[in-house]
């Protein structure tokens, strides 16, 4: 154990020392945070329950248990991971046309960055799900599998969308500062009041679809502001309380949901798309993650704290695309043995609560090891060879195989 022990103090020296001085590690810690955020909300607020077939069927604990829907305040981190890849991709992007290169070229870089993680998951799925099939996993259990692999990736498509608006968020910035923020936080009110208020009846159902870029932008071009020098401690003030008590006036004077995820069952929902309380929400957190940045820094210069934050960091799209496949890959051979505590039973009991946090570890286990070989999908691709060509479109080719199976087109 001291050998052991002795080992991860000096790796960590080691990741410490060959850190950049000029390295943000503020940055880091809040993203390394908000991604840690994703696989523990899911695994804590996804459960499954079994059908007359033995199938796994997804479930929620919130539906019986609506009292905790203020945990999913804390869980859904989305506003932090905006605001901090607003600030990256500013920084990235001054870098870039400092030295010549073109917008073009440096978003091309930053969507393969995303993109080859998300062909990697979804084409080992496709593989996968015809040998599961054959030796019989039953096609509601696969079913179930796959929407959960999607669930986290519809974020990448809207990540991407938002960083292509960089170079916009920056101008805006030039010209409004901080408030360049504003009217995106006014687009999505007004589409709230259009499809909550007294003529929603008369809206037409695409009209929240409307919220999706300006909701999630909102973050991210605080984040932008934020690295243009441009949102500072004042601001930062001001985006924290008044972000709370705005967040405060929509639960108890508008009856907006509680839970800041989907419930199954309700008729209303924040997250997809974003409504007006998400957004106080992100603007509540990025104040505070501001404001608490400088003391995060401080923090992180100690090496056994600041060596967990880069493998997080370096392995984020991997812990994004894989966290679901590891808790559906402890429920689905459990199904067989028929209802088992914390993962096949109802969530709806506190001993299903408190079953589940005792899986955490084996989740958390298996995605480490899962990890160690689909990391190697975040490093970028050989090309120039058939081979290479070849294998990019089987990829390409199987991804959308598994996007028609999991969508239900298939």
């Amino acid at each position: 154990m001291t050998t052991g022990a002795a080992a991860l103090r000096k790796a960590a020296r080691s990741i410490d020392a060959r850190t950049p001085a000029h390295r943000d590690r503020a940055i880091d810690g809040l993203r390394a945070l908000a991604l840690l955020a994703v696989p523990l909300g899911h695994w804590m607020l996804g459960g499954f329950t079994l059908d007359a077939d033995g199938a796994l069927r997804n479930a929620s604990p919130l539906e019986a248990f609506g009292a905790f829907a203020p945990a999913s305040w804390v869980l859904q981190m989305l506003g932090i991971f905006f605001l901090v890849g607003g600030y990256a991709s500013a920084l990235s992007y001054r870098r870039t046309t400092a030295r010549g290169e073109s917008t073009s070229a440096w978003l091309r870089s930053r969507v393969a960055r995303l993109g080859r993680p998300v062909l990697g998951v979804t084409a080992v799925w496709a593989a996968a799900i015809p040998v599961l099939y054959t030796a019989g996993v039953p096609a509601t259990t696969l079913r179930t599998g796959s929407t959960l692999v999607i669930q986290p990736l519809w974020f990448v498509g809207v990540y991407v969308a938002i960083t292509a608006l960089t170079p916009y968020c920056v101008r805006a910035t030039e010209r409004l500062g901080a408030w360049a923020a504003a009217p995106l936080l006014a687009t999505v009110a007004v589409v709230d009041v259009l499809r909550y208020g007294p003529y929603a009846d008369a809206m037409p159902s695409w009209l929240s679809m409307l919220n999706i870029i300006p909701g999630w932008m909102f973050a991210y071009q605080l984040g932008v502001s934020w690295a243009e020098r441009r949102l500072g401690t004042r601001g930062a003030w001001l985006l924290l309380l008044g972000g709370s008590a705005l967040f405060a006036t929509l639960l108890l004077a508008f009856h907006y949901p509680a839970s800041m995820v989907g419930v199954p069952g309700e008729a209303r929902t924040n997250s997809h798309p974003p409504s007006l309380l998400v957004l106080t929400l992100a603007a509540a957190q990025s104040g505070a993650a501001i404001l608490l940045s400088d003391r995060l820094g401080s923090l992180l210069r100690r090496p056994a704290l600041w060596a967990p934050v880069v493998v997080v960091n370096l392995s984020a799209m991997t812990i994004l695309c894989w966290h679901q496949t590891a808790m559906f890959a402890t429920a689905a051979p459990a199904s067989l043995l028929g209802e088992v505590a914390g993962l096949t039973t109802a969530p709806d009991t506190l001993a299903w609560i408190a079953a589940r946090a005792a899986w955490l570890p084996v989740f958390a286990g298996l995605l480490i090891l899962m990890a160690r070989h689909t990391r190697r999908f975040e490093a970028p691709w050989r090309t120039g060879t058939p081979a290479s060509s070849a294998r990019r479109a089987l990829a390409g080719l199987l991804a959308a195989g598994f996007a028609v199976f999991a969508l239900g087109l298939a």
